[in-house]
């Protein structure tokens, strides 16, 4: 087991440089082709961001760990709202309302989510997460994708640079560590599941989801305390989108999934919706309701190990 810990562990920093190097040599490799830093921002960067989940569980469909897969997305996009985001509006409780003329977009991306949310409920309720939700959550993930593509938004403070041919180097290079840490990270959450008797979706949507979510945590909270509020929300609210309808798209066209309990889908939803507060309310109760959410997801992941009973 320690071996395994070792290696998982190796697995998750693997993930976190790969996708570091990866948005490093497509950003610099986008700007060498005149590519605005706007479009490079809303595909490239949320793309990278999400790069770990998308690795992760397709690997873990592809080889019928279905649980891994979507318990992944699942507690990815709970993280990030309840954990990554409350952590920055707890440092940070007026950086949504300071980010000016990107508060408007930010908002409309906000609604986004909620839609793609709304999606994965009703076809997650109805059980039906199978090749047919797969195909609809990609067609959906395509539209909103150029929607946000054929918009003019302002790109605040993201610094980026372009390399050379070392960029070519730098997506080689991500591309292989994400490979290969998605597969260690994987293979360490089957043997923990089965060494620990803990259901494999228990292990991607809380061990798994965390590590993944990384990326998005040191984007996000760097962003934060450099009062860059928009980069931080829209990167989480870009990858929940990207989570729920891209990787989870292909990850179903790989293997149907089914959901641990409907109250994890209830979980989801109402975390997605608990980002509204943030946009809107004053920065004094923007830091208690981050704290609430903290306290949330304490309870949540204390409740899926058994911890805390269900009334």
């Amino acid at each position: 087991m320690i071996a395994t810990f070792v290696l998982f562990i190796i697995g998750v920093l693997l993930l976190v440089k790969g996708a570091d190097l990866f948005v490093g040599g497509g950003s610099g490799l986008a700007l060498r082709h005149r590519i605005s830093p706007a479009l490079i921002g809303s595909t490239i960067i949320a793309f990278g961001t999400s790069l770990p989940e998308l690795v992760v569980s397709t690997s873990a469909a592809a080889i019928g760990n279905s649980d891994i897969a979507v318990g992944n997305v699942i507690g990815s996009n709970i993280a990030n709202i309840a954990l990554v985001l409350a952590l920055c509006t707890l440092i940070r409780p007026g950086m949504i309302t300071a980010s000016g003329t990107s508060r408007s977009s930010l908002i409309r991306y906000t609604w986004l989510m909620l839609v793609a949310t709304a999606v994965f409920a009703v076809f997650a309720f109805m059980g039906i997460l199978d090749v047919f939700a797969g195909t609809i959550f990609l067609i959906l993930f395509v539209g909103i994708l150029l929607l946000l593509l054929r918009e003019e938004r302002e790109e605040e403070g993201v610094e980026l640079r372009s390399h050379g041919w070392v960029d070519a180097l730098y997506i080689s290079l991500g591309l292989a560590a994400v490979i290969i840490g998605a597969q260690l990270v994987v293979d360490g959450a089957v043997t923990f599941a089965e060494a620990l008797g803990i259901p494999a979706f228990v292990i991607g949507v809380s061990v798994v989801a965390v590590g993944t979510s990384i990326p998005e945590l040191a984007t996000s909270v760097v962003a934060a305390a450099k009062d860059k509020g928009s980069i931080s929300v829209g990167n989480i609210l870009g990858s929940n989108i990207f989570n729920l309808l891209l990787v989870l798209g292909i990850s179903l066209l790989l293997a149907p999934a089914t959901i641990g309990s409907p109250i994890d889908i209830v979980v989801v939803v109402l975390f997605s919706v608990a980002i509204l507060p943030l946009l809107f309310a004053r920065p004094r109760i923007v830091r208690v309701w981050s704290g609430i959410l903290l306290l949330g997801y304490a309870v949540y992941i204390a409740w899926i190990f058994g911890a805390v009973p269900v009334v």
